[in-house]
C-alpha cells in the first residue's frame, strides 16, 4: 500500500470482552481517544464502566492522578454500531478466536473505513494471512498480539502476514511503543512466538501424567522448586482455562499439519468434556474453594532409620555423579567408589533423557536396589527421584529418606526417559530453537517475549545456554530414542550448535 495513516490520536476497538476492555484501557491511558464496541447491547458500557473502576482504584493506591484518570475515562465512547468506527485510521478486532467470524468482521470493517486505516488483529493462534484473505486491501491488516490482563502484561507481538505492508508493521510497533509496552516482530505462524513455546510447558506436562510419572501436583511442584517457574504447568492451565488453552492447542496443532510438537493431550480434552475448566469452574487439575486449590499435602519423608548403607554412584555421566556424590557426603553417607556396588549397595544413577530402568540394564546394575536422581537443575531446592520399574520398597525407600535427610524436599516418581523438569525444559528449549531456526523471530526477541509474556526464569535459549546445550541435546535424543516419537527430535539450530560447542544465541 502506497500510504498509511499517521496513527497517532485515535482507535476503535470491536469487541468489548476482557481483552478488547483491557486494550482500551491501556490506549486511554495513553492518551488516544478510543471507540469501543460490542455488537451486544450494553457489554461496551459494562466494559467502559469496568474500566473506570480500574482507573479509581490507580487513584486510590497513589498510581495514577485523579485528573489524569478522568480525563483517560473521558475519551472512551461506547457503541453497539460497527459503523461508529468509520473515522478512525486504527481498528483492532478482539472478538472471539474463531476464523470465519473474524475474517467476516474484518471484511465489515474494511467497508466502514478509509485505505489508509490500519487494521489490526488480536488473535492469539490465527494465521495473519488467513484472515486478511478474504480482504480487499490485505497489505494494510496486521497481527497485534496482546497478552491478558492486557494493562499489566508489558509484551505485544506484532505480526506481518504475506502480503501485510512493511509500513504497517512499523506503525503498530511505534503505537505499541506509545503505549508504553515491549514490542516483538514476529513472522506469521501457527501460534506466532510465546504461544508456541508455552506449548513445550503445558503439553509436556500433560504428556508425563498422562503416562502416570508422576500427579499434577508432583509436576507443578518440581517446576517450581526445582526449576524455579512462579507456577506449575497445571496451576497455569487452571489459572488460564482449559476451555481457553485447548482449543488454541488443536488450532495450533491443526495449522502445523499434525507437528508432534504440538500434539494435545486426551488428559485436557476429557476435562474440558466434563466441564472441568480450572478455577472458572472450582474443578479442573484441581478443585477449589473460596478460589484457593485444594491439594493433598506432600507425604513426609521415610523414617531416617530406613537409610541403607552404603551407596554407590554411577559415573556413567561424570560431572552429574560428581555433584550427586558432593551432596552424598554432605549428608553422611556412606559412599562405595569403586567401580562397581557391592551386593549390599543402594545404586545411584543420574541419567540424561534415560530412564531408570534401561540405564540399570545397560550399566549392568541390580535394578531392584537402583534408583535415579535428577541433577539437571541442581540439588539444592528440591530433589526428583525416579525408580525403575522394579525397585524394591524398601530400596526406594531408603533413597528418599537419604536424600531428604538435610530438609530438602524430595519428590519420588516413576519410572520415564528425562524425568519431569529435563523433559518439560528440553522442549521448550526445542520448539525456541525451531523458532529462532525458522526465522520467526530474532533469538533476543524469543528469550524476551517469553520472560515477559510468561514471567519464565529466564528466556528459552538463555536455558538452554545456563543449563548447557549439551546436556539439552543429549536429554532431547536420549527422549526420541526411548519413545521413537518425532516431537522429541532435536531441531537443527540446537544440533548444529552442540556440534560446534557454541551457544544458542550465536550465528545466523
Amino acid at each position: 500500500m502506497s500510504t498509511v495513516a499517521a496513527v497517532a490520536t485515535s482507535v476503535s476497538i470491536v469487541g468489548a470482552g476482557a481483552m478488547g476492555q483491557g486494550i482500551a484501557q491501556v490506549f486511554a491511558a495513553a492518551g488516544f481517544d478510543v471507540v469501543l464496541c460490542d455488537s451486544q447491547a450494553g457489554v461496551a458500557a459494562a466494559a467502559k464502566d469496568r474500566i473506570a473502576k480500574q482507573f479509581v482504584r490507580s487513584v486510590q493506591k497513589g498510581k495514577l492522578d485523579a485528573v489524569a484518570a478522568q480525563a483517560a475515562i473521558s475519551r472512551i465512547a461506547v457503541t453497539d454500531s460497527l459503523e461508529a468506527i468509520g473515522k478512525t485510521s486504527l481498528v483492532i478486532e478482539a472478538i472471539i478466536e474463531n476464523l470465519q467470524a473474524k475474517q467476516s468482521l474484518l471484511e465489515k470493517i474494511e467497508g466502514l473505513v478509509g485505505d489508509d486505516c490500519i487494521i489490526a488483529s488480536n488473535t492469539s493462534s490465527l494465521s495473519i494471512t488467513t484472515l486478511a484473505s478474504r480482504c480487499r486491501r490485505p497489505q494494510r491488516v496486521a497481527g497485534f498480539h496482546f497478552f491478558n490482563p492486557v494493562p499489566l502484561m508489558r509484551l505485544i507481538e506484532v505480526i506481518d502476514g504475506l502480503r501485510t505492508d512493511a509500513a504497517v508493521v512499523q506503525k503498530l510497533a511505534e503505537v505499541g511503543a506509545k503505549l508504553g509496552k515491549e514490542v516483538v516482530r514476529v513472522k506469521d505462524t501457527p501460534g506466532f512466538l510465546v504461544n508456541q513455546i508455552g506449548r513445550g510447558f503445558t503439553l509436556e506436562a500433560m504428556h508425563l501424567v498422562s503416562e502416570g510419572v508422576g500427579s499434577c501436583a508432583d509436576v507443578d511442584r518440581v517446576m517450581r522448586d526445582a526449576a524455579g517457574f512462579r507456577m506449575g504447568p497445571f496451576e497455569l492451565l487452571d489459572m488460564v482455562g482449559l476451555d481457553v488453552n485447548h482449543p488454541a492447542s488443536e488450532a495450533i496443532y491443526t495449522q502445523f499439519y499434525q507437528e508432534p510438537r504440538y500434539r494435545p493431550s486426551v488428559l485436557m480434552e476429557n476435562r474440558v468434556n466434563a466441564g472441568l475448566l480450572g478455577r472458572k469452574s472450582n474443578a479442573g487439575f484441581y478443585a477449589y474453594t473460596d478460589g484457593l486449590p485444594l491439594t493433598e499435602p506432600e507425604a513426609a519423608a521415610p523414617n531416617p532409620a530406613t537409610v541403607l548403607s552404603p551407596v554407590w554412584v554411577s559415573r556413567d555421566e561424570p560431572d552429574e555423579a560428581d555433584a550427586v556424590i558432593s551432596l552424598l557426603s554432605g549428608l553422611g553417607a556412606a559412599i562405595e567408589l569403586a567401580g562397581k556396588p557391592s551386593a549390599q549397595a543402594l545404586c545411584v544413577v543420574t541419567p540424561l533423557g534415560e530412564d531408570a530402568s534401561r540405564c540399570a540394564a545397560r550399566q549392568g546394575l541390580d535394578p531392584v536396589r537402583t534408583v535415579a536422581i535428577d541433577t539437571l537443575f541442581g540439588l539444592d531446592k528440591r530433589r526428583t527421584l525416579m525408580s525403575t520399574c522394579v525397585t524394591g520398597p524398601q530400596w526406594r525407600d531408603a533413597a528418599h529418606a537419604l536424600f531428604a535427610r538435610d530438609g530438602v524436599p524430595v519428590t519420588v516418581i516413576r519410572d520415564s526417559p528425562g524425568f519431569i523438569a529435563q523433559r518439560i525444559i528440553a522442549m521448550i528449549v526445542n520448539v525456541a530453537t525451531a523458532l529462532a531456526q525458522s526465522r520467526t523471530a530474532l533469538p533476543a526477541d524469543i528469550d524476551k517475549a517469553v520472560k515477559l509474556a510468561l514471567s519464565y526464569p529466564l528466556g528459552p535459549l538463555a536455558f538452554g545456554d545456563s543449563l548447557g546445550i549439551g546436556r539439552i541435546g543429549k536429554v532431547l535424543n536420549n527422549l526420541y530414542n526411548s519413545y521413537g516419537d518425532p516431537r522429541y527430535r532435536v531441531n537443527l539450530w540446537l544440533a548444529r550448535r552442540v556440534a560446534l560447542g557454541i551457544g544458542l544465541h550465536e550465528g545466523e
